[in-house]
């Protein structure tokens, strides 16, 4: 495919689901933020108990994630999907819809129909790159003796990453490909990484220079705000570090609990959670859909130059346990 569309040029069309995503994330931000500071002051004001500002802050956080995984269940799946699809279909024919937003969710209703089918068809996908990411991860560990276990920690982040884009490579196939069953999509797209595997890890370089020039930038910017914001919540971090260390001698020694125990450390601890929480929304919503636009051109290059048959559906089983287990239970979508 000669596309004369840029990628810049993509990318902007596509930034109203970015936008979207963003306005989401922040909703996100307010409730983590709100229901957790909430919930410790609130228990450490009028519960007349040790530890209560840190349960307290407990229960706020879990309150919190069981309603961002709510809204990211139901809504966000449309956001990340259309823009996959928008993109899909700017670099296979070329020319870029006059409704972005409105093209986008027609193509996820049409492919899908519903949010169970999505998440079916993605869990496939997931599930066939991820053991091979699992298997990958072990040789690393074997292979780094005594520091094996860090090893595998930096080879599991390494092949998630990779395994991010793969996943959203093969889901813009699924969309591609509207004419074939969605599980045989997924198929085609999976073995189409496997026959040019090479090709596509060329892109990763780009990737991952690009996702640490943004952590360094972003997240060392935020990093520095969110660190002179906590200083203003000095008595209250300071609470924090007291019920910590009070929680801390009750039980076996703990390296983690010793360093959150000093409000200065716990101090730092949190602006550095709370500068990447923010970068990995700023980096996920409007960083990594432009390096996808590279990497998904590439793929969708590669995979419609010689799309798989069914025949080569075996190379599947030879990565993936559980593709036999998939394999049979759609045997009549193949």
């Amino acid at each position: 495919m000669n596309s004369k569309l840029s990628n810049g040029a993509i990318y902007r069309k596509v930034l109203t689901f970015s936008l979207r995503r963003f306005w989401v994330s922040l909703i996100y931000i307010a409730m983590l933020v709100g229901l957790t500071a909430g919930g410790f002051i609130i228990t450490d004001k009028y519960i007349n108990m040790k530890g209560s500002g840190l349960i307290g802050m407990g229960v706020g956080l879990v309150i919190a994630c069981v309603f961002i995984a709510i809204i990211s269940h139901f809504f966000m799946y449309v956001i990340k999907a259309g823009q996959i699809a928008v993109i899909t279909k700017a670099v296979t024919e070329d020319k870029l819809p006059e409704n972005a937003w409105q093209t986008g969710k027609a193509a996820v209703k049409e492919r899908f129909g519903t949010i169970a089918l999505y998440y079916a068809a993605t869990g496939i996908i997931k599930g066939i790159f991820h053991e091979l990411g699992k298997v990958i991860t072990k040789v690393g560990e074997a292979v780094g003796g005594d520091a094996g276990g860090t090893v595998g920690s930096v080879i599991s982040i390494v092949i998630d990453t990779i395994i991010s884009y793969l996943c959203d490579c093969c889901l813009g196939w699924v969309f591609y490909r509207k004419d074939e069953s969605a599980f045989k999509a997924t198929c085609e797209g999976a073995v189409t990484f496997f026959k040019n595997g090479k090709t596509f890890l060329k892109n990763m370089g780009r990737v991952f220079g690009i996702g640490l020039a943004s952590l360094i930038g972003i997240g060392g910017a935020f990093f520095g705000i969110f660190y002179l914001i906590a200083l203003q919540f000095s008595a209250s971090i300071t609470t924090l570090a007291n019920e910590i260390k009070e929680l801390a001698a009750k039980g076996e020694p703990s390296k983690v609990m010793d360093f959150l125990s000093s409000p200065t450390t716990l101090t730092i601890a949190i602006a550095i959670v709370l500068a990447l929480i923010v970068w990995s929304i700023i980096h996920g919503t409007f960083i990594k859909p432009f390096v996808l636009v590279g990497v998904l051109r590439n793929y969708m290059d590669s995979a419609v130059q010689s799309i798989p048959d069914s025949s080569e559906f075996d190379i599947l089983e030879k990565h993936s346990k559980k593709f036999k287990k998939y394999k049979k239970q759609h045997a009549n979508e193949l």
